[in-house]
């Protein structure tokens, strides 16, 4: 997997006024911090980096930010990602300082396959995904895009709880409980179609003739 570069710049204010001429100018504030070094306040491309934020790459990788101006190899993890509630557009990101070996804990999306095999999902059953993330213990340089889940044998009132769940070797994830991660859920009651009310129309009509 190739790395992923954010390219930045150095923010000399950080004060509120500062940052929404940042944001005027068509610029995303965000901050380096951890591993004992200083803080690093930084500002990028809004519409770079809100591309990259569509990349799921992006929330599970070690990505390197290159700063103009700024000596030193930047290599971090997205930690949180603030939004507009109104606008839904990214306005502050917090990065931490990491290096390939360090134990991290993130959250992975969680994705079923082969669902179109899934006996459950053949008559008509609906795959009801509880755990939409796991959060997972790693090294960082072994954070995986996302955890599968194999849907091919369910079947209808079938669950997958956290112990089914084949890892990446080298994650683990902390329970309490062998929770529930997925159920193959009956399917709901559906709407009657149109030929199923026209022959109720049709009973109905020559129920009153022969009443008549």
């Amino acid at each position: 997997m190739s790395t992923i570069i954010i390219e930045a710049e150095l923010r000399e204010d950080t004060g509120r006024s500062a940052t929404r001429r940042l944001r005027r100018a068509g610029k995303v504030p965000g901050i380096i911090y951890g591993a004992g070094k200083p803080d690093l306040p930084i500002a990028m491309d809004y519409f770079v980096i809100s591309k990259q934020l569509n990349d799921e790459q992006f929330h599970t990788s070690m990505l390197e930010v290159k700063v103009k101006g700024s000596r030193g190899k930047n290599t971090v993890l997205l930690k949180d990602a603030q939004w507009d509630p109104v606008k839904d557009i990214v306005t502050h990101l917090d990065f931490f300082r990491v290096s390939a070996s360090d134990a991290v804990t993130v959250e992975v999306p969680v994705v079923p396959v082969n669902s179109e095999k899934c006996p459950g999902i053949i008559k008509g059953g609906l795959v009801d995904l509880v755990r939409h993330v796991l959060e997972i213990s790693c090294r960082a340089d072994a954070i995986p895009e996302h955890i599968e889940i194999d849907c091919s044998s369910l079947d209808i009132g079938d669950t997958v709880h956290i112990d089914d769940v084949q890892l990446p070797e080298g994650a683990e994830v902390h329970r309490d409980v062998n929770f529930t991660v997925l159920n193959l859920a009956a399917p709901t009651k559906s709407e009657p179609t149109a030929e199923a009310e026209e022959a109720g129309e049709e009973a109905g009509a020559e129920g009153e003739a022969a009443g008549a």
